[in-house]
């Protein structure tokens, strides 16, 4: 029998999560369906029950749910626990199981995508929420020089930043306080893209080669990474990457087969601009 699984999130509609899965399904000959479920704000946890309910095996989290996602599942896995926030749920009996595969993601995209090495580099990391939170461990496990969240709230990034105290390497800032300070690699794990918005960046941040990446993904660039290039990045890259490499984790934790993410990111790159990992959009 067909099994269901979907991704929940507010808005949704933009998501290419199942097409994603459907050419997981296909090359692993696993049989699924993967559909879209649009959450409202305060209806996050009944949404997910109703899914369920009606045969559901496991869903992925995106915008805003993830640390809600986290409070509901009953069993967490290290990445999970270590995050404090959760995008792959997968029911199991009565219990649901809560993991974080977008850390494993990202870093996977850096480093074998767009063949970035993160050790000994300078990180930014901005934002303070669910997003941060779930690929905070593991770029910090990449061993950067220099692990930088700035946050709006600097009290959020703070916290985030006290995890990895005793490390020397890890710290918080307001956008104001990174004036006079250069980085490597800058992610946005900000929703602002999703608004079209900007974060308050000083002039003057992205050392020689810098790559700028948003953790968002669209057809074009997003507000960020065309800023990013009129301010001295070298290289601009979005999530769809990321996408990708965490939902094979994903897949993996649902199905126990691994598939190959290479074909199926092709397939993505090739349906859109051809601006990714470009110095110019």
């Amino acid at each position: 029998m067909t099994d269901h699984y979907a991704v929940v999130g507010n808005p949704v509609a933009h998501s290419v999560s199942p097409l994603i899965h459907a050419q997981f399904a296909l090359q692993t000959g696993e049989d699924i369906d993967y559909v879209k479920l649009l959450a409202p704000l305060d209806g996050f946890a009944e949404c997910v029950a109703q899914f369920r309910a009606s045969g559901g095996k496991g869903v992925n989290v995106t915008l805003p749910f993830k640390i809600e996602a986290y409070r509901l599942a009953t069993r967490l896995n290290p990445a999970a626990q270590q995050a404090q926030a959760v995008n792959t749920l997968k029911f199991e009996g009565n219990d649901i199981i809560g993991d974080n595969t977008d850390g494993r993601g990202l870093t996977r995209d850096l480093e074998v995508n767009l063949g970035f090495a993160i050790a000994g580099r300078r990180v930014l990391l901005m934002g303070a929420g669910g997003a941060a939170q779930g690929v905070l461990a593991p770029l910090f496990a990449q061993k950067p020089a220099v692990l930088m969240i700035a946050n709006r709230t600097l009290a959020r990034a703070q916290t985030l930043a006290d995890s990895f105290e005793r490390s020397g390497c890890c710290a918080a800032a307001s956008y104001e306080a990174l004036a006079g300070s250069q980085f490597d690699l800058v992610i946005n794990a900000t929703s602002a893209s999703v608004a079209g918005a900007l974060p308050p960046l000083p002039p003057r941040l992205y050392a020689s080669g810098a790559l700028a990446y948003d953790m968002m993904y669209a057809a074009e660039p997003t507000l960020f990474l065309r800023s990013a290039l009129a301010c001295g990045a070298a290289r601009i890259a979005d999530g769809i990457g990321m996408l990708v490499e965490q939902a094979a984790v994903s897949f993996q934790v649902w199905r126990g087969v691994c598939p190959d993410t290479k074909p199926v990111l092709e397939k993505l790159k090739g349906e859109r601009p051809d601006w990714r990992n470009a110095g110019q959009p």
